[in-house]
């Protein structure tokens, strides 16, 4: 019986469906937040409010690769993470270092500060569960990687 953690689980079951989640909710609240803030006002914090839905882009592609189990997919998704994780890291070293940029805060200001600091670990976490679940050279498209040393 597996715990739904180990290698041998594909990649949107078990803890990764918590993860696909995880990424499917930062989706849909930084869609939202981004049309909103386009929408009604961009002109008050334009650098913010693209950041916003470039974050929110991210967070859409992620999800979606994130679900799918082909290696084409889990290339995708490292990107994606990767992108992420940067896109965190930058914008939010750049709101402390230069808040004049950012009169209003953005998916990854401080961060991820206004939403608990979850845009800064949810890429880590990304990441170690793709590295956990890559695709063998040697096995077929969406077949799980196994024998990783914790089976």
């Amino acid at each position: 019986m597996t715990s739904g953690t180990g290698p041998s689980t594909p990649r949107n079951r078990g803890v990764g469906m918590l993860i696909i989640t995880a990424y499917g909710i930062f989706a849909v609240s930084a869609t939202a937040r981004a049309l909103y803030q386009i929408l009604v006002h961009f002109d008050d914090a334009p650098v913010a409010y693209s950041l916003s839905a470039f974050a929110a882009l991210v967070y859409v592609f992620a999800t979606l690769a994130l679900a799918r189990t082909s290696a084409a997919a889990w290339r995708a998704a490292l990107v994606a993470v990767l992108i992420e994780m940067v896109g965190v890291l930058t914008v939010g070293s750049w709101t402390f270092l230069n808040p004049t940029l950012f009169p209003e805060a953005t998916v990854w200001s401080h961060f991820g500060q206004g939403y608990g600091f979850v845009p800064l670990v949810l890429p880590f976490l990304g990441l170690y569960w793709l590295w956990r679940h890559r695709p063998s050279r040697n096995l077929p498209s969406g077949v799980p990687r196994t024998g990783m040393g914790t089976d």
